[in-house]
């Protein structure tokens, strides 16, 4: 089980403004912000956590892909994510390539992480 995965962001106000709106339809909120060090953290519904923090170490490329109850929270999360600046990287569907009952949306963050949420439930 994960207990929070970490972020390196380029551009730390707009990250986080994404990330805030993003992650609302998943169950997510702000629980720590420190503008003045640029780092904050996310909380889901089961405590599990994401950090995002200005670095200006080297940064890479991550995929992190969160859990939905239900398909309709998804397409949630992708609209959320489009109208906070997020870009398409693969509109909600069925991704049976996956497995049967994948369904899943893609979006990249302002930094080109591909962020995703999923949903294994069957059919709505």
């Amino acid at each position: 089980m994960i207990d929070h995965i970490s972020l390196r962001v380029s551009d730390f106000q707009r990250s986080r403004a994404f990330y805030e709106h993003a992650l609302a339809p998943l169950g997510y909120k702000l629980v720590f912000g420190n503008d003045q060090e640029q780092y904050a953290g996310f909380a889901g519904p089961d405590r599990e956590r994401i950090w995002i923090g200005r670095n200006d170490g080297p940064r890479g490329y991550a995929h992190v892909a969160i859990l939905s109850s239900d398909r309709a929270t998804v397409r949630r999360f992708y609209e959320a994510a489009l109208k906070a600046g997020g870009r398409d990287n693969g509109p909600p569907g069925p991704r049976p390539q996956y497995s049967p009952n994948y369904y899943g949306a893609f979006v990249l963050d302002p930094d080109g992480h591909n962020i995703e949420a999923v949903c294994f439930a069957k059919g709505e």
